[in-house]
């Protein structure tokens, strides 16, 4: 045990961790480096360039005639997969801090070091890109000194591009983080951080063993629900799965049990053994809090059951969705899915068309209300759709969070006009610690789920960190917005909003699918409106064909005739037209300003 040493690498987005990472591999000779961010092994990853999920793998080093087993987990840097760093932190003693030499300590950096203090992780600082001509390490240095107080000999610089320092950073690992602690003769425990799906062996469970130790063949239960299993494969990640006969105390590994059900297996969840069971569970995580909530519906109502089944599989490997069940009139049946920020969700979609060969259309993210009507009963509405009639409605009552929200100094201003726009109440604001400060404020959960944390992001340049939690409802002047189509209203597109917002959403909301719908043989009315009275129009022109081009000369009745002709035939297409609405349009519709 004394020669195991597990650690994450924790940064800012673009900062270099898997770069960094490959060059760790690199040079314990783990594997062969045939391309770059070997461990980003899904498609989207490598497109997009961005890290989406954590990477676990075991490297072996030798230092001073001793061999080392080093388990690495590099982590996403975005703050929308924030929660894939929280697990993976669980799983380690200690964390590379990385900081890029061009860019100093930015906004994630700070929120993932805070993580890491919390769970007592040994932090070794690192600066990398130092053979950037643009590099200002001496700078950077001072900023790391100043924010985890360190000495300036502690930080190492390195440069994962040509693999400067990167053997010191290993030295570091061996001789700074300190061993997993643990019982091997105590009762097994082994903390579940991250799954995956395999249609031919079933749920793959990673895990990292607190307690005793874990045979090939054992028979396992969960401690959360319940359910037992037997081991029919234990091992250690590589790039690949290596099979072994044992997982020791402090070893991260996986198991093979052939669960077939999605909901049997929860991230955090500990392991344990069926003949000599943990009195306790191991503290797990934190819950994960959806930012943003929308519905996801299958094109085809038939594929209802296919979608819970993807939308299960997909949750095991990326355990911040949240879904429950809901149905709408328009779209049938789908689910209303949660999630950590509008790149999350693209993401996810992503992936679900990509992996499970799922098309959905995806609703304007919404929240729930509490409908009151002349009767005095209360009803809770998740769809704009469920609404009684207006004139049943004796008010409605959204609901309101606490936001705490933690900036530099300097963005003080933006963000609170950012709040204020959004109809909220600042309660107070103190300053935490040199140039920090922290503001609470109320605002209603309706304005934060679409846009907020994206702009907040953006005027703070990332600095600004948010968190809230549900506080109270309170009654609220809302309207329905309804947009219709050749007089048809489009279900996914109704929103609920305040009645000061109705008119220019209405009006946006217009203008934007004027510009994403195609052109059809007839004119397409596109009109906002709230009950019975329109609000905004637009018109889509139809696609119009030269019919008079063979009547050259002769009399001007001739044209007329076939102009009269056309107009009947495009007045009954228009009553048996259907305008499909692009799944674009959905999309746009989301990303207003």
């Amino acid at each position: 045990m004394n020669h195991i040493r597990n650690f994450c690498i924790i940064a800012h987005i673009d900062h270099g961790k898997s770069t960094l990472a490959d060059r760790l591999l690199e040079c314990t000779k783990t594997i062969q480096i045939t391309e770059g961010q070997m461990l980003d092994n899904m498609d989207l990853e490598r497109e997009r360039g961005i890290t989406i999920k954590s990477h676990a793998i075991q490297m072996e080093y030798v230092s001073g005639g001793e061999k080392y087993i080093l388990n690495l987990i590099d982590t996403p840097g975005h703050v929308d997969f924030s929660y894939e760093v929280s697990r993976s932190i669980a799983a380690c003693e200690g964390a590379l801090l990385v900081v890029d030499a061009t860019q100093g300590v930015q906004a994630q950096t700070i929120s993932n070091l805070y993580m890491a203090i919390e769970h007592d992780l040994e932090i070794i600082p690192v600066i990398n890109k130092i053979d950037m001509p643009s590099a200002m390490p001496d700078e950077v240095e001072d900023e790391i000194v100043e924010l985890i107080g360190c000495d300036p000999e502690d930080i190492i610089r390195a440069s994962g591009k040509t693999g400067e320092g990167v053997t010191d950073i290993l030295e570091a690992v061996v001789k700074r983080i300190p061993a997993p602690v643990g019982d091997p003769q105590a009762p097994l425990q082994a903390l579940v951080f991250d799954s995956i799906f395999n249609s031919f062996r079933g749920i793959i469970t990673l895990c990292k063993v607190e307690n005793g130790c874990i045979r090939k063949g054992d028979k396992v239960k969960f401690f959360n629900t319940g359910m037992e299993y037997t081991a029919d494969e234990v091992g250690v990640l590589k790039m690949d799965m290596i099979p072994t006969n044992q997982l020791a105390t402090g070893e991260v590994g996986y198991i093979i049990s052939g669960i077939k059900n999605a909901k049997e297996v929860k991230v955090g969840d500990t392991v344990t053994r069926v003949d000599r069971p943990c009195e306790e569970a191991i503290a797990g995580f934190q819950e994960v809090k959806p930012m943003v909530f929308a519905g996801v519906y299958p094109i085809d109502p038939s594929d209802y059951e296919n979608l819970r089944a993807s939308i299960e599989k997909l949750q095991l490997n990326d355990a911040s969705l949240t879904f429950t069940p809901e149905s709408s009139v328009a779209l049938g049946f789908g689910f209303r899915c949660g999630f950590l920020g509008l790149l999350h969700m693209e993401i996810v979609q992503e992936r679900l068309d990509r992996e499970f060969n799922m098309d959905v259309i995806t609703t304007v993210p919404n929240v729930s209300y509490m409908v009151y009507d002349k009767h005095g009963s209360a009803k809770e509405v998740h769809n704009p759709s469920g609404l009684p009639e207006q004139t049943l409605i004796e008010h409605i009552e959204e609901p309101y969070i606490r936001a705490t929200i933690i900036t530099d100094a300097n963005f003080i201003g933006p963000i609170m006009k950012l709040c204020l726009d959004k109809r909220g109440e600042l309660i107070k604001q103190e300053y935490v610690s040199g140039n920090r400060v922290e503001l609470h404020f109320m605002i209603p959960l309706g304005e934060i789920v679409i846009d907020f944390y994206d702009k907040l992001k953006s005027i703070s340049k990332g600095y600004a960190s948010f968190d809230y939690h549900i506080d109270c409802f309170r009654p609220s002047k809302l309207a329905k917005l309804d947009i219709l189509l050749n007089g048809e209203p489009v279900d996914a597109l109704s929103t609920l909003t305040h009645e000061s917002n109705a008119v220019t959403l209405g009006r946006k909301m217009c203008e934007k699918l004027k510009e994403l719908i195609p052109r059809q043989q007839f004119d397409i009315a596109i009109q906002a409106a709230i009950g019975a009275k329109i609000i905004a129009r637009e018109t889509v022109k139809q696609v119009r064909k030269d019919v008079t081009a063979k009547c050259y000369g002769g009399d001007v009745s001739r044209k007329r005739k076939l102009l009269e002709k056309q107009k009947k035939g495009k007045k009954r297409m228009k009553q048996i037209g259907n305008v499909e609405v692009p799944q674009k349009a959905f999309l746009a519709v989301l990303k207003l300003d």
